[in-house]
């Protein structure tokens, strides 16, 4: 009976115990607990791996670009590139995770498609988690590369030379900076061809040149027809020296076109907006003659006082670029989109400028800097502004889609707006649309900060293009 008695018992609590589930969470918590801490644990070894990397990434673009700069002013030979890579590094890269780190820079001279510096970083982390399962470490690598000398740059610059570039030190300024751009620029090319610049003066027009005047993308439509041409031309009846004399005699007049001092204006819309190349069976994308007239001066005749200087189309002639720059004038009423708009057909391969043929070995790089001290008041359109009042509008619609155009081609656009006095002019959304980004407009409040501008501009154009 007894043993019976036991037996219920025992048998009773083991039912209990088989039924019983208030400890199955804690139960499962236990057992699970070990991967999902080891997953969480792993995520954090894992993560300060990542970190260290993408440091040294960063470190490692930084160093081959200073490299690169130091190769090509010549800072450094070859023979150093190893030390030089690794001072440049140390001090960049401060991972404190990061062990047993070291980096390698392999050089490739240049042949066909440039030089290059390929240099490439490996170390490891200490896991604090993943020790648990046997990996004591991670290791980490990447690698970058800096090519050089198989990039060339074709830089066009328009610069403002209105009358009003005349006040506070503006023109002065202007000239210095430019000047200072050529001088940064041209130190980058180790060979003829690296680098070529442009330069297009620009007010109300552009002057060309009068060596242009038999090229057959001029369109003499309206220098024929101006008044300013009754004495520069030919009377069939010799007697006869003005237009308005031969013709009231019933002869016939023949403009003289040697006459003509080298000014264009404005090609028809949509033409004053895109890099159409001329055409002579298609009068619309021809650069009409003109004479820029105003306050009695012809203003692209040479010895008027003063007359609007001569563009220099694409060259490496690094003296002649700075004696252009050097012989700006302020003149006449403010017509960016003329000066933008020659500044992008420097850059062509066609007429009218003709640009050198790009070497298909070679990747090019095109840039435009527009500099203007104010907003747009004239051009050919006398609806669109008399040279004095500051009217925007239609001129400013022609500039952002001439500005859109250039931008969509590739060329990357710079704009600088030279806004002194008190209180100065508004700021010039035209120019900042203009600019290929934010960082890429500036609003220059005194002359003596051109100069910095156009420093950092130059800065930015000699950044190597880094390869990951």
């Amino acid at each position: 009976m007894l043993d019976t008695t036991i037996f219920s018992r025992v048998r009773a609590a083991t039912r209990r115990f088989a039924g019983a589930n208030q400890g199955n969470i804690a139960v499962l918590f236990a057992i699970a607990a070990v991967p999902v801490i080891s997953f969480v644990g792993a995520a954090i070894d894992y993560t300060r791996a990542n970190a260290a990397r993408s440091a040294m990434q960063a470190a490692l673009d930084s160093t081959a670009l200073m490299l690169g700069k130091d190769l090509t002013d010549g800072t450094i030979t070859t023979s150093q590139i190893s030390t030089q890579a690794t001072n440049y590094f140390n001090a960049l890269y401060r991972n404190a995770d990061a062990k047993s780190v070291s980096i390698t820079a392999t050089y490739t001279a240049a042949a066909g498609n440039g030089s290059t510096i390929l240099l490439a970083g490996s170390g490891m982390v200490n896991t604090d988690f993943m020790k648990v399962a046997g990996f004591p470490s991670l290791n980490f690598n990447t690698n970058s590369t800096a090519a050089w000398g198989n990039v060339r740059m074709r830089v066009a610059m328009a610069l403002d030379n209105t009358g009003s570039m005349a006040q506070d030190g503006k023109i002065a300024a202007l000239r210095t900076s430019a000047a200072s751009l050529v001088d940064q620029l041209s130190a980058l090319a180790r060979n003829p061809g690296d680098v070529y610049i442009s330069v297009v003066p620009f007010a109300k027009e552009v002057n060309v040149g009068s060596s242009n005047h038999t090229q057959s993308w001029i369109d003499w439509s309206l220098w024929d027809s101006n008044s300013l041409t009754n004495s520069w031309g030919t009377c069939s009846q010799a007697s006869k020296t003005t237009r308005s004399s031969c013709q009231s005699a019933g002869k016939v007049w023949t403009p003289d076109r040697t006459k003509w001092t080298g000014c264009v204006t404005d090609r028809t819309p949509p033409y004053n907006s895109q890099d159409t190349a001329p055409t002579a069976g298609n009068v619309p994308t021809l650069f009409p003659a003109d004479e820029y007239y105003e306050n009695s001066q012809y203003y692209c005749k040479t010895g008027n006082n003063p007359p609007l200087q001569k563009l220099m189309p694409l060259s490496y002639d690094w003296t002649a670029i700075k004696a252009t720059i050097n012989a700006m004038q302020p003149t006449g009423g403010t017509n960016q989109p003329i000066g933008i708009s020659w500044a992008w057909q420097s850059l062509q391969q066609t007429l009218p400028l003709s640009a050198p043929a790009e070497d298909s070995n070679y990747t090019y790089k095109h840039a435009l800097i527009v500099l203007s001290d104010g907003l747009n008041t004239e051009d050919r359109w006398p609806a669109h502004g008399n040279g004095n009042t500051q009217y925007g509008g239609a001129i400013d619609a022609i500039q952002q889609t001439l500005c859109t155009n250039i931008k969509n081609s590739g060329v990357v656009v710079y704009a600088i707006q030279l806004n002194t006095g008190s209180p100065g002019d508004p700021t010039s959304t035209a120019l900042q649309n203009c600019a290929s980004s934010l960082d890429k407009f500036y609003l220059v409040r005194d002359a003596s900060q051109t100069l910095s501008v156009f420093n950092s501009i130059g800065t930015s154009l000699a950044k190597l293009r880094v390869a990951k």
